[in-house]
């Protein structure tokens, strides 16, 4: 049987990361986060109920001596398998438009990372980000990045950074975002196959997991509907949207007690606003129209609703709130609950987060989907544990 490896991992957030590792197999020694409900999440779900032996450390990046990390955690230069994460991405955002973010401050926390990877020398490193860091306006700080990676002597296998999508990996979202994993060039790449091969494709024997796979199964008149909305929006043939309906595959119903069975209060204007959104309706069909929709016909997500028979849109920090994106129930007139949205990052239910409803939603938008993080560090962890 092969060894435990070990991870430390950076802007930990709820712990998205770190679960992935736990479920690959894979010990986080020290995880590092800056919000503090953020880092109570992490604790008490994988310290306290999974009983990690990870050390949480909430505190920014920057304070953090790492000579002193790793004194207390009794590693060795080279000796860490793996250093994992995501520094936070608003600089790097595609919602930025024109030049907005070049110059956030926030996207010197690339470097920053990279402080961590030249005093521990890890055998491999995984960055997350979204696409937006390899957008040409972001070249400076890619182009740095890339450098000081291969001046302190790592490799990364293919030779670039990765744009992979969650729903060919199990993930029932569209979401999109970059990976770089870099291999310290003293450990053998040959034959290693990265990114991971797809899990999940449109069609054929193991499709793209559905939005419908979070929700419980709706009533038969509800499902009439969506047929119906299936021929008259998209011109589905009568037979084809009645295989696409009744082929779906639905979730277990929300347990009442739940802390995260909770959704946004809406007004009543909002609230009979989405009573009249079809199903499979978006804000031009309920008739939501405000003076930057008239100036800027984009955004045309917002106030819509959830398509079930799709992988989801893009879970974000804004997940709560349906003026933020496709973030209404699919048939119920209400935005989904926030644990509808940790479903659709595929958090298992006993996965509790601290915080009011929008740090929770912070939390959740921010998170590596776990089952991705699964496969990306078990295909990690069979390369360095083949040596």
């Amino acid at each position: 049987m092969s060894p435990d490896l070990k991870a430390i991992d950076l802007f930990a957030g709820a712990g998205g990361f770190s679960l992935a590792a736990f479920d690959a197999g894979i010990e986080v020694q020290a995880a590092i986060e800056l919000d503090m409900l953020a880092a109570e999440t992490y604790h008490v779900n994988l310290v306290d109920k999974y009983h990690v032996k990870t050390h949480v450390f909430s505190q920014d990046i920057y304070d953090v001596d790492i000579d002193a990390l790793m004194k207390y955690q009794g590693i060795k230069q080279g000796e860490l398998d793996i250093l994992l994460g995501g520094p936070p991405c608003q600089g790097f955002s595609v919602h930025r438009i024109n030049d907005a973010g070049k110059d956030d401050p926030r996207n010197n926390l690339l470097f920053r990372y990279f402080d961590f990877v030249e005093k521990l020398r890890p055998k491999a490193f995984l960055v997350e980000n979204v696409p937006g860091l390899l957008w040409p306006r972001h070249a400076e700080y890619l182009d740095t990045f890339m450098s000081l990676i291969a001046e302190h002597r790592y490799v990364i296998p293919g030779g670039t950074p990765v744009i992979l999508n969650a729903r060919d990996y199990g993930v029932p979202q569209n979401r999109k975002r970059a990976f770089i994993l870099a291999i310290r060039n003293d450990i053998p790449t040959e034959g290693m196959v990265w990114p991971p091969v797809a899990t999940h494709h449109k069609s054929g024997p193991n499709p793209w997991l559905t939005a419908s796979t979070v929700f419980e199964r709706p009533p038969e008149d509800i499902l009439s509907i969506f047929k119906e909305r299936l021929i008259e929006k998209y011109h589905f043939p009568a037979l084809a949207a009645e295989h696409c309906i009744s082929g779906l595959n639905w979730g277990k119903p929300l347990v009442e007690d739940d802390p995260c069975n909770i959704r946004m209060k809406h007004s009543q204007e909002m609230l009979n606003l989405f009573a009249k959104t079809p199903l499979l309706g978006d804000r031009k069909e309920s008739g939501r129209q405000l003076a930057c929709h008239v100036a800027h016909n984009g955004h045309k997500d917002v106030y819509g609703r959830i398509y079930p028979h799709t992988p989801s849109n893009t879970m974000t920090t804004g997940c709560y709130n349906p003026s933020k994106g496709r973030f209404v129930h699919p048939w119920l007139p209400h935005g989904i609950s926030l644990r509808h949205a940790a479903r659709l990052q595929t958090f298992p239910d006993d996965y509790i987060f601290k915080g009011g409803s929008m740090a929770i939603a912070r939390q959740i938008g921010n998170a590596v989907p776990v089952k991705l993080g699964v496969t990306l560090l078990e295909t990690v962890k069979a390369q360095l544990t083949s040596l």
